[in-house]
């Protein structure tokens, strides 16, 4: 609830959708003095455009993408997102749908390998993949400590400042809670939902995600589009945005040390034009 804070101090009426209902409460309470300017919406932001209809609110002035895991969410062992402390193998924003036990304990070989390369961007997956579908041959993977340890025997640091489960786990949180698909449908729907003049804004916290906002704003901010085949530029059907923030907006020096997860924050900026 920390953006949302400030933007209510500034007078803002928020809308603060979060599948998560645990975060829902939270906010609520922390926020409640703000009254009936805070109104909390469980569902995925991928359905914000519907969720919002449903209560009546066809546009907005802004919306703020808060991506990945919040700090209450990765500090709760129970939750499954850390393995610096024993928890059981979940990584659910929500409280529906698969686990990371399920998919590791069930999933074929070449599946896991496909998402520890594609959404880790781990450079091991078909080994590491195999690995845990040896061990979990005479154990099921039942907690987060068990699984890096897993990996951890089999591919040791040598030295190296980040646990080699890191990207396994980035990986299967995900594939878990559908991120990246969850993201590509609010970026497809924030045409529509927002005012003219209104503003998009995505914090985003690893290389696919930014990648994926850097990828929309540049189509969707592009006036004119050509084609080697064309024998002149035409205009762009899907310009709808102008692009705020040519380059990334990334924390400074005296914000990481006050915030040190704020050090792997790329925030990108688009107004609707």
């Amino acid at each position: 609830g920390g953006h949302t804070e400030k933007m209510l101090e500034a007078g803002a009426t928020v809308y603060g959708i979060d599948r998560d209902p645990e975060a829902l409460e939270y906010a609520g309470r922390r926020l409640q003095r703000f009254g009936d300017r805070f109104i909390p919406v469980k569902g995925n932001f991928t359905d914000a455009k519907a969720l919002l209809e449903q209560i009546s609110v066809f546009k907005v002035d802004g919306v703020l993408v808060d991506l990945g895991v919040s700090s209450r969410q990765f500090d709760e062992a129970e939750r499954g997102f850390s393995f610096s402390k024993e928890g059981p193998l979940d990584m659910r924003m929500s409280d529906e749908g698969e686990t990371a036990a399920d998919l590791v304990n069930h999933w074929e070989e070449s599946e896991l390998a496909r998402i520890f390369w594609q959404y880790g961007e781990e450079r091991s997956s078909r080994k590491i993949a195999a690995r845990i579908c040896e061990e979990r041959a005479t154990q099921p993977f039942t907690t987060t400590t068990q699984l890096a340890e897993c990996i951890e025997k089999w591919f040791p640091r040598y030295g190296k400042k980040i646990h080699p489960a890191t990207k396994v786990f980035q990986a299967l949180r995900i594939e878990v809670n559908d991120e990246l698909g969850s993201l590509r449908g609010l970026l497809d729907s924030s045409e529509s939902l927002l005012a003219t003049g209104g503003r998009l804004c995505v914090i985003s916290f690893h290389s696919l995600e930014d990648r994926m906002v850097k990828r929309f704003l540049k189509k969707v901010s592009a006036e004119e589009i050509d084609k080697k085949e064309w024998p002149a530029p035409r205009p762009n059907p899907e310009y709808y945005f102008k692009n705020v923030t040519r380059k990334p907006i990334k924390a400074g020096e005296q914000e990481v040390k006050r915030n040190a997860r704020s050090r792997s924050a790329i925030m990108r900026v688009g107004e609707r034009v």
